[in-house]
């Protein structure tokens, strides 16, 4: 590779544009070319299902000075092909010495004719916020993360709004359905119907038609059953493709000088042992760092603590860790009667992950003691009283 490469970015959200900054950062001189598929620049996508939604904001864009960056952005192109050297997009092709894939996520659809809103872009969200009227009768599909927090806004807008979750708890393949229970709480604290064990056989106008041949009449209907990693049109070329793009623990992907990062890739993960892939603000931010420093040269390692947070019904909601191979649950308060609490899962008293409500010191404390693989105290752990930083043995 030369020693200013001509570098490619396709994907026009925030990992794409945090690689193009801090290859710059890193005194990248070479050619940089961005591609997005939406017709706008880059833009965050948190406060779309938040402060956009209820309308106290209307523009989310990331406001990155392009000029300064001296990157050749092509917007409304989508990436068909990858040949060796050579990325092709539906408006052309564009040689390079080394390619990042952070093409991000699509939404997973359901069956059916009838109308179906999916929250993953900003046009999106803002057309659907034009529905958002007192008395629309709105129904959400998925009792997720993203479910929760359009049902928050959604309820501020002053819809009547039902929630229909096939599983028995919300939330329950996140973080469980002992969390699930406490969850489920909120939804009528606030006014939100939730129904759950509603299983979706399709979208039709007016309406769900549910397994079994029940039928729930809605006004408008919002699918928030996840995503899936943007990577179809990788599937002949040959990159690995395991849980979205396989990437080692460089971000670096079976074809040479072809790195990925963000929501469509799976890292390998050292300190948990095994492949992840987040679809995560906090791994869009921060990949890009490694990524652009492997682009040019160097051998940065990739092994995150994840983290992300969530609004929901008046509570902060942060999560931090990988609670997969815990073997115990752990309170830290009561979440039946104090305003703030947290989840600690451990695996043979070692600290893997943490769910914190309206309790921010716990979640930094604890990120720390999980990037030190620290045992702690259960004991300690579950007592509020005691700093989570002192509970590490």
């Amino acid at each position: 590779m030369t020693s200013d490469p001509t570098v490619v970015v396709v994907g026009g959200g925030l990992a794409g544009l945090r690689t193009v900054e801090e290859l710059r950062a890193r005194g990248h001189q070479g050619a940089i070319t961005l591609i997005g598929a939406e017709a706008r620049p880059p833009y965050d996508r948190p406060p779309l299902s938040k402060k956009l939604m209820t309308g106290e904001i209307d523009d989310t864009s990331l406001r990155a000075d392009l000029d300064s960056l001296d990157v050749d952005l092509r917007l409304c192109e989508t990436a068909t092909q990858l040949r060796h050297r050579i990325l092709e997009t539906d408006g052309g092709e564009y040689p390079f010495d080394a390619l990042v894939v952070a093409t991000g996520a699509v939404p997973v659809r359901l069956p059916g004719a009838g109308a179906q809103h999916v929250l993953r872009t900003i046009d999106e969200a803002l057309a659907l916020r034009t529905l958002l009227r007192p008395g629309t009768r709105l129904s959400i599909v998925g009792a997720g993360w993203i479910g929760a927090e359009l049902a928050t806004a959604a309820r501020t807008r002053g819809c009547v709004v039902t929630v229909l979750e096939a599983a028995g708890q919300p939330l329950a393949a996140a973080i469980g359905e002992e969390i699930g229970v406490i969850v489920a709480r909120w939804y009528a604290e606030a006014g939100v119907e939730l129904r759950l064990g509603q299983k979706v056989a399709s979208i039709e106008d007016g309406g769900i038609a549910l397994a079994g041949g029940d039928w729930h009449a809605a006004d408008v209907v919002v699918t928030a059953v996840g995503v899936r990693p943007a990577v179809a049109w990788l599937d002949t070329s040959p990159v690995r493709l395991e849980n979205g793009i396989a990437v080692d623990g460089q971000l670096r992907t079976s074809m040479p000088g072809v790195f990925a990062a963000g929501d469509c890739a799976s890292f390998w993960s050292a300190r948990f042992g095994r492949r992840l892939r987040f679809e995560h603000w906090d791994v869009a931010l921060h990949a890009p760092e490694v990524v652009a420093a492997n682009v040019l040269g160097d051998s940065a390692p990739y092994d995150p603590v994840p983290y992300f947070w969530s609004e929901q019904f008046g509570r902060m909601v942060q999560y931090v860790g990988w609670h997969g191979d815990a073997d115990q649950l752990i309170w830290r308060g009561d979440p039946r009667a104090d305003k703030k609490w947290a989840a600690c899962w451990l695996a043979d008293r070692r600290l893997m992950a943490m769910l914190t409500v309206s309790s921010p010191r716990d979640l930094l404390q604890a990120r720390r003691l999980i990037e030190a693989a620290a045992d702690v105290d259960p004991a300690r752990l579950a007592d509020p009283a005691v700093a989570v930083r002192d509970c590490a043995v």
